[in-house]
């Protein structure tokens, strides 16, 4: 596992690159644990592992957490810090840390990822993040114990879900004029809320009422209700917009629910005190974060059964799953020295260095490819814990002298985790 600090990431400048040696590859699906006992635990689907944790210096208690449609940035609520800590996914580094109001909650992002959305329990309002310059730009007043939040698909409003004991109510934001246009009654002490596929409709878990509400967007009005299980907490829909899953916090069980009848299909054991749940972009799998369990159970959706648990950080609360693209490369050459021999060349020290370009930081352990600028093979290296390759190569007389002295390229083919890059580096005669 990896430990990384919630340090502020900085860009680094661009220096000789660098075109990708090859397409990037298809980079990966991870989820994000957002941990109240601290934390961001990040877990790697292909291998139903926790691949690293974002250590939590900044923030100690995050609790509810989503990721950009991009995929590019997270965005996890702290509590106690009443602040959204926002995460350059590719490379898990924190690039910054916006206050918004008291004791943040849901964060919810915008179609095309321009604006970010927080409920602020204590405040009664919802704080407007412009993701340009990570500011907050409005704050709206929605009323008692905001929590759950979602963007509609066209991005024109915002439904916001309110944590009163007895009949509730969501609210809805108009996005141009930041301000409730419409109130939706609802069941008791709702909480999570999400947006179908399609756009056409919200569904509201109600805890106090152990049902979810079906919402129709277009004319904002209740339409279904589907009873559940024992103070549910959290709900994800899969793809194809017919069954949701909401997890039952006293219960220790998901609740699969056919929404196309809006009735439950089955109840699923998970482990102590389930609150949230995300699926994969296949909807092939939910995962659930497990309160008391300090766990993560794994669903197989198409048998609706739990395939496995997954460690994570204490008491973890908010989940969310995107792709995520690798991250950008940058490869800077040096120069060689030729040595002249009888029946050939030997060119000494290529070197390169391979770091990310959004940190600075090196990438150890990946391959270098050297070629002559004619794309004769040379030799290859591994970088090492500085990110620097190095090797000697013997070249046949038929490569020509010439041809060595207008140098060489360094190449990394890239993968799931880094894209490719390139560099020219110098030759010289000793």
């Amino acid at each position: 596992m990896r430990l990384r600090p919630l340090v502020a990431a900085f860009a680094v400048t661009a220096a000789l690159v660098v075109t990708p040696a090859s397409a990037a590859p298809a980079g990966r699906v991870l989820g994000y644990v957002a941990n109240n006992g601290g934390g961001v635990s990040v877990i790697d689907t292909a291998t139903n592992a926790v691949s690293e944790t974002i250590a939590d210096s900044g923030g100690s208690s995050p609790y509810m957490a989503a990721v950009a449609f991009d995929g590019t940035r997270g965005y996890v609520t702290n509590s106690v810090q009443n602040t959204l800590t926002v995460i350059d996914t590719p490379t898990n580094t924190v690039d910054k840390s916006v206050p918004v109001g008291k004791h943040p909650a849901g964060v919810a992002v915008a179609p095309g990822g321009g604006f970010v959305y927080v409920t602020n329990y204590d405040d009664g309002t919802v704080s407007v993040v412009d993701t340009a310059t990570l500011t907050v730009t409005a704050t709206v007043t929605v009323g008692q114990n905001p929590d759950g939040v979602v963007v509609t698909r066209d991005g024109t409003a915002v439904y916001v879900t309110h944590d009163v004991v007895g009949p509730s109510k969501v609210s809805v934001i108009d996005t141009t004029a930041n301000a409730v246009v419409a109130t939706i009654n609802v069941g008791s002490t709702s909480t999570a809320i999400a947006a179908s596929a399609d756009g056409t409709r919200m569904y509201v878990v109600n805890k106090g009422s152990d049902d979810i509400s079906a919402i129709d967007v277009a004319t904002r009005t209740v339409v279904g209700t589907a009873k559940v299980g024992f103070v549910p907490h959290g709900i994800a829909l899969s793809p194809n917009g017919t069954r949701a899953y909401v997890t039952n916090s006293e219960f220790d069980s998901v609740s699969v629910v056919d929404l196309t009848v809006m009735a439950e299909q089955q109840k699923i054991v998970v482990g102590d005190r389930p609150i949230s749940v995300a699926l994969t972009p296949d909807g092939a799998s939910a995962y659930v974060t497990n309160f008391n369990s300090n766990t993560v159970s794994i669903i197989d959706t198409a048998s609706n059964t739990v395939t496995g648990t997954i460690g994570v950080g204490q008491r973890p609360v908010g989940i969310a799953i995107n792709f995520v693209p690798p991250a950008a490369s940058k490869l800077v050459a040096g120069t060689a020295q030729l040595q002249v021999r009888l029946l050939g060349f030997t060119v000494r020290s290529l070197g390169a260095t391979l770091t990310e370009k959004h940190t600075g930081a090196p990438v150890a352990g990946r391959t270098i490819v050297f070629r002559t600028v004619k794309g004769n093979p040379l030799c290859t290296a591994t970088t090492n814990s500085y990110g620097k390759a190095t090797c000697d190569a013997q070249v046949s007389l038929l490569v020509g002298l010439s041809t060595l002295l207008q140098g060489f390229t360094a190449s990394f083919a890239g993968d799931n985790e880094h894209g490719g890059a390139s560099a020219h580096g110098s030759i010289t005669l000793l």
